[in-house]
C-alpha cells in the first residue's frame, strides 16, 4: 500500500479556501469543541482562516496539549537530587548518573496508527521516541516496548501482532539500538484498541545536552532531515478520538518510517551540536512543523517567521495546512547562531540530509507563516502550547459499579483444585505467562555490545556504559488487569515492580516515565480510573524517591461497540548500578543450593492470571500489596546482594511463586523441591500474585550469614525447599521434569501462533 498517494482526512482545500474565514461547523469537523472555537475566535480577535483553524486543532488536541489531564498531571512528583532536567522542560527526562554522565530517557505510545496500520505505525513510534532521546544531544543505547493486544486465537490479533512486532524489528535493527526488554500481554478488551508503547534510554555528557528553545532575534530557523509529504497529516488528532469503523478514513495519519534516514539523522545531529553552533533543537513529531515552532518559541519567548514554501517537499503543490502538520518522519528543527550557517550546512550535506533555512527568530512572540510571500497564518505561539494559552479542564469522575462488585469476592467462593500440575501446565502455556522468545528473537538485543542481559537472565534489563563500572538498569511495567479491579493500588503496583525488578537485579531506582492509557476522558468512570491510577503512582513514586520525568498520555483507547481497554498507565523505569559487580541474575545456579522465599505468603488469588483464565473470574479485587512491606522487602533485598549472600534474586509476579520459581530453574536445566505451607490454600500459594514477595537461592555455607541478616531486617521469610538436578516437586508430588516443562513454556507462543 502506498501511503503517500492519500489525500489527507477527507478534506483537499485550495488555497483561497484556507485563507478564507471558517465557521463552527470546520472547528468541529476538525476536533474543536465550540466552547474552544469561541475561545480561539477571541484569542487572535478575528475569526480565523482554514490554515489557522487546523493549527490549532492540533494543538489543543488532547495528545499535544494534555488538556484533560494536566491537572492531574501536576501532582505527580517531579523533584529529586538526580533530575536534571524536570518533567516538561525537554522531549525527555534526564537524570544525573554521577561522574559527569546523564542519562535522557522517556516512553510515548503509538496506538491508533498501530491499530490501523500495525507495521508502520509501531515502527514510526520507535524512530520518534529515538529522535526525542539524541534531540537532546543523548546518543540511545537501549530500547524497550509494552504491546497489549486481544485474543491470540483470533486472526486479526494474529495480524497486530506480527505488524507491530515486525515494525519495532525492522526499525530498531537498521536504526541500530538494541531492544532490551519489554512486556506482552493479552486480552479481549484490546481486540480493537492495541497498545504499543516504546521506550528509549540515552547516555549524554552533563552540560552537553541542547534545549528545545529558541531565541535570538535574526538567527536562522533550519529543518534537517526527510523531506516533507503528506503523511500523518491531523495524526496527533486522529490519536485523540476514538477508534471506529470510520477510521479506516483516517488513514493518512500513519507516518511512515525510514530507520537508514534516522541513522543518519542521529550521527548529523549529535555533530551539529559538537559545533556550539545550535541555539535550540527539537524533532518533530505530533503535529510536526507547527508544534517544533510553538513549543521552541513558547520557551524562548520569542516568535518565528516562517516561509513554508522553502521547507523540502516530496510531493508537489503541498497546501500550507499539509506542509504544517505533516507527521513524516526523521525530521528535526535546529535554531542556529546567525553567522554559522555554513557550519550547519556543510555537515548536513556530508551526511546527505536536506538542511534548509525555512525562516528567522523574531521578537514578535507570534508565528507568522508565508507561502510564496503572502501570510497565511498569524497566530500567538504561546496561547497554543501546554503551559500556555491552551485550555484546560478538570473532568467529573464517578466510581464505576463494577468496583464494590469487586470488593465483593471471596476466596471461598473458589473450589480449591486438587490437579495442581494441570494448573501449572495450564499458566506454563498460557501467552500471558509463557517465553516472549518468538518476539524478542525478532530483536537485536546486542548492537552495540553493552547489554548486559542478552545471555544472563535478570528482573530488568541492563547496559553498561563503556568506559566505566556503571550500569544503568531498565524496566517497563504495569499488570493491566489489576489497575482495573482498583486504578490507585493498581498503578502503585505497577511503580513497585518496576522498583521491584531494579532492586532485584541489583540496581538502584532513580526515577520513572511514563504512557498513561486510557478509555475516553469524557466517560466519568474511565476518568476515575486515570485520577485513581495518579494517585496511586503519585504514593509509591514518593515512597521510592522515584520522581516523574515525563511520559505521554493516551486517551481515546476505545472503539465504538468493543468499550474502553483496561487502564494501562504503563511504567517504564530507570535505575543505576555503581558497580555492575553488584548485577544479579534470576537462574537457579546448582542442586542443593536453598530456596527462600523473602515476604509476606497471604492467602490470595485475586486478580491472578489463574483465576481469570483458569476459572474466568474478573470480578474481584487487586493483588495483596501494602506499600510499607514492599518498601521494607527492597532494602531487605539490597542488603543482601550487598552482602554477597544471594546467589539467585527473583521477584514473585505474573502467574504467582511456581512460574516465578519456574523461570529461575530453566536457564540452567535444574529443578526444584518445595513445601507449601498449611495455613495457606495451595492454589493461593502457589499461583496467587500477592505482591512484595521475592524468591532467592543461597549456598547451604552461607546460611547462618543468610540468617544473621534476614534477622536484623523487618522483612519475613520462610525455607521453601532446594535446587534439585531435574525434578519438578511440590510437597514430594512429581510435577514432571525441568525439560518439558521449558519445552513447553519456550514453544507455547509459536503454536499458538502456528509457526
Amino acid at each position: 500500500m502506498d501511503f503517500y498517494n492519500f489525500e489527507p482526512l477527507k478534506h483537499s482545500y485550495p488555497l483561497e479556501k484556507q485563507l478564507s474565514t471558517t465557521d463552527l461547523n470546520t472547528a468541529l469537523d476538525l476536533g474543536l469543541l465550540p466552547e474552544e472555537f469561541d475561545r480561539l475566535v477571541e484569542l487572535l480577535g478575528r475569526t480565523p482562516n482554514f490554515t489557522e483553524l487546523s493549527i490549532f486543532s492540533v494543538m489543543w488536541s488532547e495528545h499535544c496539549s494534555y488538556k484533560n489531564s494536566i491537572i492531574w498531571l501536576k501532582t505527580l512528583p517531579k523533584d529529586g537530587p538526580r533530575m536534571l532536567a524536570k518533567a516538561g522542560e525537554e522531549n525527555a527526562g534526564l537524570v544525573d548518573l554521577g561522574d559527569g554522565l546523564g542519562c535522557v530517557f522517556k516512553i510515548e505510545s503509538h496506538n491508533h496508527p498501530s491499530a490501523l496500520e500495525p507495521y508502520q505505525g509501531a515502527a514510526t513510534g520507535v524512530g520518534g521516541i529515538n529522535r526525542d532521546i539524541f534531540t537532546m544531544g543523548a546518543r540511545p543505547i537501549a530500547q524497550l516496548n509494552s504491546l497489549r493486544f486481544g485474543d491470540l486465537k483470533l486472526e486479526q490479533t494474529k495480524r497486530l501482532l506480527k505488524g507491530v512486532v515486525k515494525g519495532i524489528g525492522d526499525y530498531g535493527n537498521a536504526f541500530g539500538i538494541p531492544t532490551v526488554g519489554g512486556e506482552l500481554f493479552f486480552d479481549a478488551c484490546y481486540h480493537v484498541n492495541p497498545l504499543v508503547n516504546a521506550m528509549s534510554a540515552g547516555i549524554v555528557k552533563t552540560g552537553e545536552t541542547v534545549s528545545a528553545t529558541s531565541y535570538g532575534v535574526g538567527n536562522p530557523i533550519f529543518i534537517v532531515g526527510s523531506a516533507t509529504g503528506k503523511d500523518g497529516i491531523h495524526g496527533a488528532a486522529f490519536a485523540s478520538k476514538n477508534i471506529t469503523a470510520d477510521s479506516i478514513n483516517d488513514l493518512p495519519a500513519v507516518q511512515v518510517g525510514d530507520p537508514f534516514q534516522e541513522k543518519l539523522l542521529l550521527e548529523a545531529t549529535l555533530e551539529v551540536i559538537k559545533t556550539g553552533a545550535v541555539i535550540g533543537m527539537q524533532d518533530m513529531g505530533a503535529a510536526g512543523i507547527i508544534c517544533s515552532n510553538a513549543e521552541m518559541s513558547a520557551k524562548g519567548k520569542h516568535g518565528m517567521r516562517i516561509d513554508l514554501d522553502k521547507v523540502p517537499m516530496r510531493q508537489s503543490n503541498m497546501q500550507p495546512f499539509e506542509i504544517l502538520l505533516s507527521e513524516s518522519q526523521e525530521r528535526m528543527l535546529i535554531v542556529v547562531k546567525k553567522g554559522r550557517e555554513k557550519e550547519v550546512e556543510a555537515i548536513f550535506d556530508k551526511w546527505d540530509l536536506n538542511c534548509a533555512i525555512i525562516g528567522e527568530v523574531t521578537d514578535t512572540k507570534r508565528l507568522h507563516y508565508f507561502m510564496n510571500g503572502e501570510l497565511v497564518a498569524d497566530v500567538p505561539a504561546d496561547d497554543l502550547v501546554l503551559g500556555g494559552g491552551a485550555p484546560v479542564y478538570q473532568r467529573s469522575y464517578r466510581e464505576p459499579a463494577y468496583y464494590q462488585e469487586n470488593l465483593k469476592f471471596d476466596i471461598s467462593t473458589i473450589e480449591e483444585q486438587q490437579d495442581l500440575k494441570a494448573i501449572a501446565d495450564h499458566l506454563t502455556t498460557h501467552p500471558n505467562i509463557a517465553s516472549k522468545h518468538w518476539v524478542s528473537s525478532q530483536y537485536d538485543s546486542m548492537i552495540g555490545t553493552a547489554t548486559m542481559t542478552t545471555n544472563y537472565p535478570s528482573d530488568a534489563a541492563l547496559v553498561h556504559i563503556k568506559e566505566t563500572q556503571k550500569a544503568i538498569a531498565l524496566t517497563i511495567d504495569c499488570n493491566s488487569r489489576y489497575v482495573y479491579a482498583d486504578p490507585e493500588k493498581g498503578c502503585a503496583i505497577a511503580v513497585a515492580e518496576a522498583a521491584r525488578n531494579i532492586t532485584c537485579a541489583g540496581g538502584e531506582p532513580l526515577a520513572i516515565t511514563n504512557c498513561l492509557n486510557f478509555g475516553n476522558p469524557y466517560v466519568p468512570e474511565v476518568y476515575w480510573q486515570f485520577v485513581g491510577a495518579i494517585k496511586g503512582m503519585r504514593a509509591a513514586c514518593i515512597k521510592f524517591q522515584t520522581p516523574v520525568t515525563g511520559g505521554n498520555v493516551s486517551f481515546y483507547n476505545q472503539s465504538a461497540d468493543g468499550g474502553p481497554v483496561f487502564p494501562t498507565p504503563t511504567i517504564g523505569m530507570l535505575g543505576m548500578l555503581d558497580d555492575i559487580q553488584t548485577f544479579m541474575t534470576t537462574d537457579f545456579k546448582e542442586a542443593g543450593d536453598l530456596i527462600y522465599l523473602i515476604g509476606m505468603n497471604v492467602n490470595d488469588i485475586a486478580s491472578s492470571q489463574y483465576l481469570a483464565s483458569y476459572h474466568g473470574v474478573t470480578s474481584c479485587p487487586a493483588p495483596y500489596f501494602d506499600l510499607d512491606e514492599e518498601h521494607d522487602l527492597h532494602q531487605t533485598i539490597k542488603q543482601l546482594i550487598k552482602q554477597k549472600l544471594v546467589t539467585s534474586v527473583h521477584d514473585v509476579s505474573d502467574g504467582g511463586l511456581y512460574i516465578a520459581l519456574l523461570e529461575s530453574a530453566m536457564p540452567n536445566s535444574v529443578g526444584f523441591s518445595i513445601e507449601t505451607s498449611p495455613k495457606l490454600r495451595k492454589d493461593a500459594f502457589l499461583f496467587g500474585e500477592a505482591q512484595g514477595r521475592v524468591v532467592v537461592s543461597i549456598k547451604p555455607q552461607h546460611i547462618d550469614s543468610f540468617t544473621e541478616c534476614m534477622t536484623s531486617q523487618k522483612t519475613p521469610y520462610s525455607l521453601l525447599g532446594h535446587v534439585t538436578s531435574d525434578l519438578l516437586l511440590v510437597d514430594e508430588q512429581s510435577f514432571g521434569l525441568i525439560t518439558q516443562a521449558k519445552n513447553n513454556y519456550n514453544q507455547a507462543l509459536h503454536h499458538i501462533l502456528g509457526e
